[in-house]
């Protein structure tokens, strides 16, 4: 009886494609030109290929869908994404990791809670994966508490020392303001990494604790860990804030040796760091040596000629940033806009203003109103700057109407700052600083009872004046000197060079204005002596006791410097041949032979 054969042992059936062939199949399945997608409408022509091929549940094409929608998220991709996550019955934490992932870069983060209050009713429980997104959208919305309960719910987790979840706590708490829990989350953690350190020196950096951030770098290299470019930039950035310049030169001689100097984002903040440190020579250095040069470090040069009052150098270096078909940007125009504004170029700034929305898209922020105010209130054009805020399109916030404020305290215009703290005071009344200056003018006019009605206001509203602090860097150390201080270790030795410093001065024509001072019933005597003491004297007479003849003097104030010690500091320079460069909250003065760069002009 006949039997049929079996078939070959090589034959399968359904047969198997040749590996060429698979490949060519891959190729030409629609799944596989995702990561060519451009856009939504096109994402959408590939996810219909999925519905057709009975794909749309399926967890790794759902997952590749979402994934594209949350790449660069806006408001169309995220809704797309949501309704991709809420057509899945099942959906797992991966996806949601993804969809989270996306809200948190989104410009409503907080939907990422939203999400997971229905992902825990699904019985779900988020991962290490899941936390750093969530905790990024609260810190992206501010949303202090609920990064605290995410926090806790961390902790039940046991996920609070995970290398993913720590870093992200701490920047939580920086972000929304509250350093000292971040730095309570960081001294729980027994051996931190590279990202935990950068996330705490971040914080302190960005909340204006430069000192704290340059300790942790130092504790950072102790622990023999490399710092990395994320590293550097906020150690540079701490420098700038310090006005370090030793310390600024010693970071950027680790960068260079550590090879950090290829990413053009460090050599920018170099720039910047050598710029607000008073050393513009070493910026400009750093700029020339550059092999690649992006918008941020034309920037970033432009704003330190200006910050240094050289309005011809920042705007030709604007000239040749156009002609190296560089486009400009907000910063760019920040520094044409305060080059101006420092040298009285009205006209000048008027045309940058419009320049750069009518010729280069970008719209004006608050920042460039700011310098328009300032440009304005400078030159004495008091009306049109109070017309010019009227006429903003968005609401005026109290710094602008700050800054009309003060140009009125120069040009000594009391009606004005009347009018002008009125409309401070509607938005915010607590600020010590608004009374104090408009209290100052009513002084100088003799008007005693609006400096006692003023003064009684900012007592009950609890208000209080900023003291103003100086400091300089010595041998590697930076002092800090508060007006009128006498608490300092040396107080007693430098109050005595100080004095006879005064004297000094005296004998080549110093005389101090005492006009300045605006306490009722005080002598010209007690007068002279409050000035005397002010923190620019303070600390200029501490570094011409405790530096070699001829060196360079820096000095950082918190404030704008007075004019009486603007006086003495050209005396200064003058009688002692000594470079003093001053940085106060505005700008650089560069006392030489004498005469202030700034051509008092300021």
């Amino acid at each position: 009886m006949a039997t049929a054969s079996p078939p070959p042992a090589c034959t399968s059936y359904p047969p198997k494609e040749d590996a060429t062939s698979a490949s060519a199949s891959s190729a030409r399945h629609p799944l596989s030109l995702l990561p060519k997608c451009s856009s939504l409408k096109e994402l959408k022509q590939i996810q219909a290929f999925a519905l057709k091929t009975h794909l749309r549940h399926d967890a790794s094409t759902i997952n590749k869908l979402v994934n594209f929608c949350t790449q660069c998220p806006n408001d169309a991709s995220m809704a797309h994404a949501q309704k991709l996550f809420d057509e899945i019955p099942h959906p797992d934490i991966v996806l949601f990791n993804t969809v989270c992932r996306g809200y948190s870069r989104a410009d409503d983060p907080l939907r990422a809670m939203a999400l997971l209050v229905r992902v825990l009713n699904l019985g779900l429980l988020p991962d290490d994966y899941s936390f750093p997104s969530l905790l990024k959208a609260c810190a992206g919305a501010e949303a202090l508490a609920e990064g605290k309960q995410l926090h806790c719910f961390a902790v039940k987790l046991g996920l609070t020392r995970n290398v993913y979840v720590s870093p992200t706590l701490i920047n939580l708490y920086t972000e929304c303001g509250d350093v000292e829990a971040a730095r309570r989350v960081f001294n729980k953690i027994s051996d931190p990494c590279v990202v935990t350190y950068n996330s705490i020196i971040t914080g302190y950096a960005r909340s204006s604790r430069p000192n704290e951030a340059l300790s942790l770098f130092r504790e950072m290299q102790a622990s023999k860990l490399r710092p990395n470019d994320v590293t550097v930039l906020n150690v540079l950035s701490s420098c700038a804030l310090l006005g370090s310049l030793e310390l600024g030169k010693w970071i950027h001689e680790y960068v260079k040796r550590q090879g950090l100097d290829e990413y053009v984002k460090v050599n920018t903040a170099v720039i910047d760091m050598f710029a607000k440190c008073g050393s513009l020579e070493d910026a400009v250095s750093v700029f020339q040596n550059m092999k690649i040069k992006d918008t941020q470090a034309w920037s970033a040069m432009i704003m330190a000629y200006a910050s240094h009052g050289h309005c011809s150098r920042a705007i030709s270096m604007f000239e040749e940033m156009v002609r190296a078909r560089v486009l400009p940007d907000d910063i760019t125009f920040l520094g044409l806009l305060h080059a101006c504004s420092h040298t009285g170029l009205v006209e000048e700034g008027y045309r940058f203003f419009y320049d750069m929305e009518n010729v280069y898209g970008i719209d004006p922020g608050i920042k460039h109103f700011g310098c328009m105010v300032d440009l304005l209130g400078r030159a004495g054009q008091l009306d049109e700057a109070y017309n010019f805020i009227n006429e903003l399109p968005i609401k005026p916030t109290p710094i602008l109407w700050r800054t009309l404020l003060s140009a009125c305290s120069s040009h000594n215009n009391i009606d004005m700052a009347k009018r002008v703290i009125q409309r401070i005071f509607k938005l915010d009344d607590t600020h010590g600083g608004d009374y104090v200056v408009l209290s100052n003018m009513c002084a100088r006019a003799g008007k005693w009872e609006d400096v006692d009605l003023l003064r009684k206001m900012m007592s009950e509203q609890g208000a209080v004046k900023v003291p103003g602090c100086s400091s300089i860097e010595v041998d590697n150390v930076v002092h800090e000197f508060f007006s009128g201080d006498a608490v300092h270790s040396v107080s007693t030795l430098l109050h005595h060079a100080l004095d006879q410093l005064i004297e000094e001065l005296k004998l080549v024509g110093y005389v101090p204005d005492t006009s300045l001072v605006t306490l009722a019933n005080m002598d010209e005597k007690d007068k002279e002596i409050t000035l005397r003491y002010h923190s620019e004297k303070l600390a200029i007479a501490f570094g011409l006791l405790n530096t070699p003849p001829g060196m360079t003097i820096r000095v950082v104030k918190n404030l704008r410097v007075c004019k009486d010690c603007h006086s003495a500091a050209k005396l200064v320079s003058l009688i002692f041949s000594r470079h003093i460069i001053l940085r106060d909250v505005q700008r650089f003065h560069h006392f030489k032979d004498g005469k202030c760069s700034c051509g008092d002009y300021w």
